[in-house]
């Protein structure tokens, strides 16, 4: 088990863990966001290889659309 902070908050997951991992566990799979770890934003591209490391601070920024 890792323990990641996102947006402040701490999350536990299962190793071994990646940003889609995440993005699944937290049920946001097919929204609109982007994800920074530890102050680089990662490409959506990326999810699946980008390993989560006990301690990695995460930003979620949800799209949301109007007018």
């Amino acid at each position: 088990m890792i323990t990641v902070t996102v947006n402040g908050q701490p999350h536990t997951l299962e190793e071994p863990a990646t940003a889609a991992t995440l993005i699944e566990q937290m049920e946001l799979t097919g929204k609109r966001l982007a994800m920074e770890l530890n102050e680089e934003i990662i490409p959506r591209s990326e999810y699946a290889t980008t390993e989560l490391k006990d301690g990695d601070q995460i930003e979620i920024i949800h799209a949301v659309g109007g007018g």
